[in-house]
């Protein structure tokens, strides 16, 4: 098992970043589905826990099958999808057990994620105080306005070193930004990646570490992006925004014309938490180099 920790700041405090977060989720999966791809949402329900009181309970499939790069899609059946069950206790969410985010046909494959938000630019050490982990892990900051993204996930308008939030005032952010800007939050996610198949196990696990370097990073961006959209909105409103957004896309994935666009709706004991990465996995088209054929091969 390889267990990294990922920060993520954001110009954003964690109160308004609650709202953010259910925004961007929900308008990202509706703009990442089509027919018969997509995230399906199963069940969306209040639940509550006798710790930390009132969260949500959210399971999903990520159906993915047509979105593989063809290396993945050689060694993948016609029908693929993740499933994912969570629970969402804001602002601290983690997942249960190893088969909260699972392969459908890869049962020795799993990944864990656990995340706590604060108010501080990425500088509280040993958050989350877990008994899960031996030793030392590795800890990476990660900017959302300086590091690099796969260039086809790229979009100008949602790169915050140009962004300015009309509504707020906030961006472009600058080299630095993290020492000087107010307000300031972090994401701290605590991720722990397992494949065990021997000769593969490390390799594996550092790849999928990669991937969700990227997804976290896209994310994140995103919700800075978009803040102009979802600002001002109460829980009551993104709940809403939420629910007709997964309905529309629950029917785009169902071959059913979705019943709204997303631009018709107005502009959360050991807890559970779906990683808000699922629904934008963005994976390469080149073989990773464990996967890849041998450059030279003996002659028969």
């Amino acid at each position: 098992m390889l267990v990294k920790e990922y920060r993520i700041c954001m110009p954003l405090t964690t109160e308004e970043y609650r709202v953010g977060q259910l925004y961007t989720i929900s308008k990202h999966s509706h703009q990442e589905s089509e027919k018969g791809e997509g995230v399906e949402v199963v069940k969306n329900e209040p639940h509550e826990d006798p710790v930390h009181g009132p969260g949500q309970f959210t399971e999903k499939r990520v159906h993915l099958s047509s979105k593989l790069p063809s290396w993945a899609r050689a060694v993948t059946p016609r029908i693929f999808y993740i499933t994912e069950k969570a629970w969402n206790y804001y602002p601290y969410t983690i997942t249960a057990d190893s088969h909260s985010l699972q392969c459908s046909f890869l049962p020795k494959f799993s990944i864990y994620i656990e995340t706590k938000y604060e108010d501080n630019c990425g500088d509280s050490e040993n958050i989350f105080h877990s008994d899960k982990i031996l030793g030392d892990h590795e800890v990476s900051f990660l900017d959302i306005a300086f590091d690099e993204i796969p260039e086809r996930y790229y979009r100008s308008l949602e790169d915050p070193r140009f962004f300015s939030s009309a509504k707020t005032g906030r961006g472009p952010l600058r080299e630095g930004w993290r020492q000087h800007t107010k307000p300031i939050m972090c994401s701290y996610k605590l991720v722990s990646v397992k494949f065990e198949v021997w000769g593969l196990q490390t390799r594996v696990e550092q790849f999928v570490h990669k991937v969700i370097r990227d997804i976290l990073l896209i994310g994140h961006r995103q919700a800075f992006a978009w803040v102009d959209e979802w600002c001002g909105m109460t829980m009551e409103e993104v709940r809403r925004y939420e629910q007709e957004t997964q309905e529309a896309t629950n029917e785009l994935i169902g071959l059913v014309a979705p019943a709204i666009s997303v631009s018709e709706v107005g502009q959360p004991t050991a807890t559970h938490s779906a990683p808000a990465s699922a629904p934008s996995t963005p994976l390469s088209d080149e073989a990773p180099e464990f996967l890849a054929p041998p450059k030279t091969r003996p002659r028969k």
